[in-house]
């Protein structure tokens, strides 16, 4: 990394930390996300909730790539040098000294990033920009337009794949939805001839998600939990501008939903409960669902309405059930959470009637124990079940593991 001026001051410590940061980052472990994104746009926006893994993913990147780690520079808009300088100054002088790929991390900390980073987008044509922030940071709202410069991709946690790589250092393949249904007895015996599935799968139901397990698994839960507060306290006021009482709202809710399990809402009972009006309740799941907190899951009319009501609601992911002390830690529950999250980032879900869930509206699946019945689904065409506790599935019996191989 060379952009950096002759004589000491704030702004060389800026890329100072940033340099540090790179250099102390592994890449022993590099996400398959790296491979998604197309890292040649001028404007990329790396959304995701925190602790999935943004800020190590733009650090692996440019470490892995020394050929821009000349030219590159990684700042946070939480350093404190923000408060005292604007981007656009920092921008400047960074181009100016040969800079010509910008990674800046925390945007959402930060009040006037959208309306700055427009102007560098527009002022400095050949300065290549990525930026991160909380998946509730919304690049379509705001001051400036940047949905026509920005290309945005989403990130989340950790699949049960990716689980299995990180924990037992087995690193296996992913499939796509038609390879398991076709082939699911074949591509099971074979993972299961390499570890014992079904504990791993317990594993992942309470720790797995986020990365950060890596750190230590016994304060695991209690670090997901600070970084709930932190998404509630912090990320949600920077984002809507709320005061003390909406995020106080925002944490009775998720805790209310949290022990009532998968659950179909009442939203007039539910308003009450709040003390809030049904307005106000439906935006509020929707921006916890849009922080990763919690899953929506409507018919598939309804999918991009605000304001329609929900037809169940789920904690997006198991571990924040463990993470909040939940009274609803039951294996029914986890099971119906565990596969609308491995599916919902790279398939369509949404409700049905008969049956849990219905894919690209085609598939339905019934979600349950390794007993569990065709009953209610035996009459309709693409109709399956994903069996918990089943190592090997039979048929259109498939095992519930296999789907967090989802690729």
């Amino acid at each position: 990394m060379r952009p950096i001026e002759e004589k000491s001051d704030e702004y060389n410590g800026v890329l100072e930390f940033g340099l540090a940061r790179i250099r102390a980052t592994s890449v022993d472990l590099v996400r398959p996300f790296i491979d998604i994104i197309d890292w040649d746009e001028r404007l990329i926006a790396v959304m995701g909730p925190r602790g999935c893994g943004k800020t190590t993913l733009l650090l692996q990147y440019i470490k892995l790539h020394p050929e821009i780690a000349k030219t590159a520079a990684y700042i946070s808009l939480d350093n404190l040098y923000f408060h005292k300088h604007n981007l656009i100054d920092f921008a400047s002088r960074f181009v100016k000294y040969g800079g010509k790929h910008l990674f800046i991390d925390e945007v959402h900390k930060y009040p006037t990033w959208s309306v700055e980073i427009k102007n560098i987008y527009d002022i400095y044509p050949g300065l290549k920009i990525v930026i991160t922030g909380s998946s509730i940071l919304d690049i379509y709202k705001g001051y400036a337009d940047l949905s026509r410069r920005a290309v945005r991709y989403i990130m989340h946690g950790l699949s049960f794949r990716e689980f299995i790589w990180f924990d037992r250092d087995i690193k296996l393949p992913s499939y796509s939805l038609i390879k398991i249904l076709k082939d699911h007895v074949a591509i099971a015996s074979d993972i299961t001839s390499k570890l014992l599935i079904l504990p791993a799968f317990r594993d992942y139901l309470t720790y797995g998600y986020y990365p950060y397990f890596k750190e230590s698994k016994k304060s695991y839960a209690a670090k997901l939990a600070n970084t709930i507060n932190l998404m509630l306290e912090t990320d949600m006021p920077a984002v809507h501008n709320m005061e003390y009482a909406g995020t106080y709202k925002l944490k009775k809710m998720l805790a209310m939903i949290a022990d009532f399990g998968p659950f179909k809402p009442d939203i007039s009972k539910l308003a009450a409960l709040l003390e809030i009006n049904r307005n106000y309740t439906l935006t509020y799941l929707h921006y916890l669902a849009d922080a990763q907190l919690l899953s929506l899951l409507k018919t598939d009319e309804n999918k991009e309405s605000i304001l329609a009501k929900p037809e169940k609601v789920y904690l997006n992911n198991t571990n924040i059930a463990y993470a909040l002390g939940s009274v609803s830690h039951n294996i029914v529950a986890f099971r119906e959470i565990f596969f609308f999250n491995q599916l919902y980032s790279v398939h369509s879900i949404s409700y049905t009637e008969m049956g849990d869930f219905m894919v690209d509206n085609t598939y339905v699946f019934e979600v349950g124990g390794k007993n569990k019945k065709f009953a209610q689904i035996k009459d309709l065409p693409s109709s399956y079940v994903a069996a918990d506790e089943t190592e090997i599935g039979f048929g259109n019996r498939i095992p519930l593991w296999l789907f967090g191989f989802i690729g």
